[in-house]
């Protein structure tokens, strides 16, 4: 019979690690960092279970039994990862935070996390399973994290009162999954300026005003 984890060769409990993770945890730990390093390698396409594992040290079983697939594996690694690497902005001005947080973010879509999203919104289009995962486990907490970013405008006056914050978040996150699938426009900061340019012109207290004084101008030009 084969031997767990959890016995020794004689068959008797193994004693419990005094110091550090659990073996379960390191082994988890590794497989997911080996993903990183195999996607940073040979980009996801050529990503394979197989590989996670020869890369890992680990048998497949071991891959299978946590994750039903490549790209609930891909997700979860790239996901815990951008977690630790995508500090949410607090300059006090939501034009700069909003700046800040496309720049980091056009820079990560720029090297790999680019090839790989794209991937993974291939794979949801086909599992629609995976597609809940997808916007659960990763769209979801993006949004989040800049409707933090646009909440904190709002209270500062940035923003009109009657902003619709998840509109203004689709018509952000919009342009940018076109440009990241269809690769016709460059991720980029000038991308990202004019950006932040259109929603401010159209969410921001600011925008009350510039209607009002176009008018009066259009108005002593006709008088």
């Amino acid at each position: 019979m084969a031997i767990t984890m959890l016995e020794t060769r004689a068959g008797q409990p193994a004693a419990k690690h005094a110091r550090g993770r659990p073996r379960s945890e390191l082994c988890h730990a590794s497989i997911l960092d080996s993903v990183l390093s195999l996607l940073e390698r040979e980009g996801y396409g050529a990503l394979t279970i197989e590989g996670v594992a020869r890369h890992a040290k680990v048998g497949k079983q071991s891959i299978y039994r946590r994750w039903r697939s490549k790209a609930e594996l891909v997700l979860e690694a790239y996901a815990s990862h951008v977690e630790t690497k995508v500090p949410i902005p607090d300059r006090g001005s939501l034009h700069e935070d909003l700046l800040t947080f496309l720049g980091s973010a056009f820079r990560r879509l720029n090297r790999t996390s680019g090839s790989i999203m794209r991937g993974l919104m291939a794979d949801g289009v086909h599992d629609a399973d995976f597609n809940r995962l997808l916007r659960d486990v990763f769209i979801l907490k993006r949004r989040q994290s800049v409707g933090q970013i646009l909440a904190r405008g709002l209270v500062r006056g940035e923003l009109r009162a009657d902003t619709d914050i998840d509109l203004m978040l689709d018509l952000l996150f919009g342009p940018i999954w076109y440009r990241l699938l269809s690769q016709h426009g460059k991720l980029d900061m000038v991308f990202a300026a004019g950006l932040c340019d259109a929603l401010l012109r159209g969410f921001g207290l600011s925008a009350l005003a510039r209607p009002l004084k176009g008018a009066a101008s259009r108005r002593r030009k006709i008088a």
